[in-house]
């Protein structure tokens, strides 16, 4: 069992930059983030749960949406075990709630039936 803990969300003005933490613990057997996929989901009011940024933590390669593509930036380290999200360049339509998810065998990595373990999620909220 693994517990992945967000951090870091709040409120920003349009234009500002936050970063998210995922804190990954509890799996005794496979204790480091490497051993999984890991990927920041999103879910704005009243829309469906999107990928957002995903990361294959053995060889550092990133994958992002068309949405936030160079804006944002997934990061890992593996000593702290912590799965991060630079968000900068902030949109109004980047207000969701952000949960950084783990995965041991992904297919599509934007979608979350891949993903295994789930945060309970940090708020954003863009204002203009």
């Amino acid at each position: 069992q693994v517990q992945l803990v967000e951090s870091g969300g709040g409120s920003v003005q349009a234009g500002g930059s936050l970063r998210l933490s995922c804190v990954a613990s509890g799996d005794s057997h496979m204790p480091y983030i490497t051993t999984y996929w890991m990927t920041w989901f999103r879910q704005a009011p009243g829309k469906e749960r999107e990928g957002v940024a995903g990361l294959a933590t053995r060889t550092g390669s990133a994958l992002y949406a068309d949405s936030v593509r160079g804006r944002f930036t997934v990061s890992q380290d593996n000593a702290k075990n912590t799965l991060y999200l630079q968000m900068s360049n902030l949109k109004l339509e980047d207000t969701a709630i952000y949960c950084c998810a783990a995965g041991r065998s992904i297919g599509v990595w934007s979608r979350e039936n891949y993903y295994q373990y789930w945060g309970q999620g940090a708020h954003v909220t863009v204002s203009s």
